[in-house]
């Protein structure tokens, strides 16, 4: 790439016109030249070769990635992880910010993904270091997108709750029991105070358990825990799946009583859930399997704050995604930041409930209540709930007590010396270190 062929890579962000345009802030390790490894990375995931041979034509002004920011962050003796790439010259480790022209792929996940984190951007010369920090949609690529049918607000309709958080309960074990134990199991939970009761991730249509049964029993058992406690609840059925039986899942369970659907968003793909999101009139859940694998080495990868951005783009109405604590290996500053994500403004798309979830039991309710700062967020344990010593009923009841001592600014020790629920997952989970 010449000198003069380097410059129609940069750009003056105030001089581009800020609709047609993605930002997306990428931290990347070069060898050589930074700005000659910028260029090639924007060429790499845009236009390429911008010009065939004997012809007069550039194709960068219209269809170019550009370099609006690039900043050398260190010097470092060998790229991460042992990676490699030819040449000679300093390895830099650098900051920049690309603004992407998104009518090269249009309104299309799969084709924003091709071209943001696909071969040109993870393959470019001299830059064997690559992760996707963050995306920004403008106004008028977010138009053409419905995102959430339901969100936040209408999520909290179904329930009619709206001064505390979502207290949602995963059935365990999770890969699940024969539709009749996991069904009394999620009375009891629903009896006790949970708002939604879960399929686990891993659990789907199996010989043992399969959907059509489990869902007409958990369907019914819903229905009833609604007549005997006289509040909505939601049963959150797990249809993930081969793509093209989806929406026959859906259209079982859905017939059968389940309110709510859990799609594991990366393994099914976010272009199918976009799919369902058309076709479905319940509110569609996201849970996070793959996104370690994708997000958790600090310098490779896709960031979980851009998967989440897309989550919520694809029409998710609720985001399951790593919680607070050891276990998850995410900081809390990366959770609140996925959180945040979900409820700030994203032009006219409705806002997503964040689920921060991983080893939760009653005493970590007012953790991470305090640390994200509101109460639109749900609280999922498993064995907090479906472990706890008195059963499904008395794990929710503890869950429940938990949030009344919390809004009343009591400590939940202080709480649990009236409330029997409470005292035992104190005795049960107060010392572990991991409850699922």
């Amino acid at each position: 790439m010449t000198a003069a062929d380097l410059e129609g890579f940069f750009a003056d962000a105030d001089t581009l016109d800020p609709d047609a345009y993605l930002r997306l802030d990428y931290y990347i390790e070069c060898r050589g030249d930074p700005r000659i490894a910028a260029a090639h990375f924007c060429s790499e995931q845009s236009t390429a070769q911008w010009r065939r041979v004997g012809s007069g034509e550039d194709l960068r002004g219209e269809f170019g990635a550009k370099v609006v920011h690039l900043a050398v962050d260190a010097t470092l003796p060998d790229f991460s992880y042992g990676l490699k790439a030819p040449g000679e010259g300093k390895i830099h480790a650098c900051r920049v910010r690309i603004a992407h022209p998104h009518g090269n792929f249009g309104p299309r996940i799969p084709n924003l993904l091709s071209a943001v984190c696909g071969e040109g951007t993870f393959f470019s010369p001299g830059a064997p270091v690559v992760k996707l920090l963050d995306i920004h949609f403008p106004d008028a690529y977010l138009s053409r997108f419905d995102g959430p049918r339901f969100g936040v607000e209408g999520f909290r309709d179904l329930l009619g709750v709206y001064d505390r958080p979502i207290f949602f309960g995963v059935i365990k074990p999770n890969i699940g029991l024969p539709p009749e134990d996991m069904a009394e199991l999620g009375l009891q939970g629903w009896l006790g105070g949970l708002d939604v009761a879960k399929d686990d991730e891993m659990l789907c249509d199996t010989d043992w358990c399969s959907l059509e049964r489990r869902s007409a029993l958990l369907g019914a058992a819903r229905r009833s825990a609604e007549a005997q406690t006289g509040t909505p609840k939601i049963y959150l059925a797990n249809v993930t799946d081969e793509v093209d039986r989806l929406s026959d899942l859906h259209d079982t369970a859905v017939g059968n009583g389940a309110n709510a659907l859990l799609v594991n968003a990366l393994p099914v793909g976010l272009s199918a859930v976009r799919m369902l999101a058309q076709h479905t009139r319940v509110p569609l859940v996201a849970h996070f399997p793959m996104l370690a694998a994708l997000s958790r080495l600090e310098h490779f990868g896709i960031s979980s704050l851009v998967m989440t951005k897309l989550q919520r783009l694809a029409g998710f109405d609720v985001v399951i995604m790593p919680g607070f604590g050891g276990r998850m290996f995410m900081s809390d500053a990366e959770v609140c930041r996925n959180a945040a994500a979900c409820l700030e403004p994203m032009g006219a798309l409705r806002p997503s409930l964040p689920v921060p979830g991983g080893s939760d039991w009653a005493g970590t309710l007012k953790r991470v209540h305090d640390t994200l700062g509101t109460r639109d967020f749900g609280f999922v344990p498993g064995r907090g709930v479906f472990g706890h010593p008195m059963g499904p009923r008395g794990g929710a009841a503890s869950i429940r007590q938990a949030w009344d001592a919390i809004a009343a600014g009591i400590p939940i020790e202080d709480h649990a010396r009236h409330h029997a629920e409470l005292r035992a997952a104190i005795d049960t989970f107060g010392c572990s270190a991991r409850v699922g």
